[in-house]
């Protein structure tokens, strides 16, 4: 029972603190607004007002997608970690996030009009993500090996920057300053107009995750086990693979490649709550990565005045040595 309230008061203080950055976020930036401008401009909004204006199109959108990002790259990490039974598995390290970066290298630096607007490039990362998620899933079938897993990921992602590199190496100079700042990752390329869309996807792919919850509890004791409890082990495969491309494909076609999020958050929930429960994971995944991302766009925003950092290197730069931990910790 006190474990139960521990974890119900953990996890309510991480949403109260969510709120707090969100409104905090939404005021912070080069030009001061104040608490009192951000009813007007969410609930009675006027285009007129220059400081409802920025709060409504270049501060919520912003804020929207750390808290969708996050949540969504922290539970396609513990769901990739379930399935491979590894907790050094994640979206970015198996090589997901390589599948969506190709598929949209090879469209915005095409040239192809398709391709550059919303819906191609939408595509294009659920795409990647997807068919990379199947191609990760078969080779998982063959390395049984954690680590040889992992370095398949790893030359993965290699392969994966060489193709791009040679794209381009051979692209306008237009579109390749329109896939490199993709590449650097951005919360700021979402507008206010897609948000309701994004939250549709995000949202819907949260349900579909709760439809596994039983499955992934069986799950951990082994494949095995899962098919003795009557579970169609490769449907349920090709099932997580999906719903992790979804999020994935969904983040990395509006923000760019995101690093460590869906590897660092999933294994510090796990040591947080010590269970197995993934009714349990999936809630504290959704809570900790949108505060894990907020709070990393935040201190963007507070350091903004002396260099911008893109968010991709904040998330790198915080995840790595955890993560390095965290491999110190199983190889010992």
């Amino acid at each position: 029972m006190i474990g139960v309230k521990s974890h119900t008061v953990l996890l309510f203080v991480v949403f109260v603190g969510i709120l707090g950055l969100s409104f905090f976020g939404l005021m912070l930036g080069d030009i001061p607004t104040k608490f009192s401008d951000l009813y007007p401009a969410l609930l009675d909004y006027s285009s007129q007002d220059i400081n409802q204006v920025i709060i409504r199109e270049i501060r919520l959108p912003r804020i929207m997608m750390a808290i969708v990002s996050g949540a969504a790259l922290s539970v396609a990490g513990m769901l990739m970690q379930t399935l491979f039974q590894n907790p050094l598995a994640g979206p970015y390290v198996l090589g997901i996030n390589s599948g969506s970066s190709l598929m949209v290298a090879l469209g915005v630096l095409s040239g192809v009009g398709f391709f550059n607007s919303e819906l191609g490039l939408i595509g294009s990362a659920l795409l990647g993500a997807f068919v990379f998620g199947l191609f990760i899933l078969f080779t998982a079938s063959f390395l049984r090996n954690q680590i040889g897993l992992l370095l398949f990921g790893v030359m993965l992602g290699s392969f994966v920057s060489a193709i791009i590199t040679i794209l381009e190496a051979g692209s306008q100079a237009e579109a390749l300053k329109s896939f490199a700042l993709w590449s650097m990752g951005s919360l700021n390329n979402a507008t206010v107009e897609q948000i309701p869309m994004i939250f549709s996807v995000f949202i819907i792919t949260c349900f579909l995750t709760f439809f596994i919850i039983k499955p992934l509890n069986i799950l951990v004791l082994g494949e095995e086990e899962c098919r003795l409890m009557g579970y169609d082990i490769k449907k349920i495969r090709i099932l997580i693979v999906f719903i992790t491309a979804l999020f994935t494909g969904l983040i990395t076609a509006f923000c760019g490649p995101i690093a460590f999020v869906g590897l660092a958050v999933p294994n510090l929930t796990r040591m947080l709550f010590k269970t197995q429960n993934h009714m349990l994971l999936l809630i504290a995944n959704l809570l900790f990565g949108a505060f894990f991302l907020l709070t990393c766009d935040i201190t963007i925003q507070l350091f903004s005045d002396i260099l911008l950092i893109p968010i991709n290197a904040l998330t790198s730069l915080i995840g790595a040595p955890f993560v390095i931990y965290i491999l110190i910790r199983k190889l010992r």
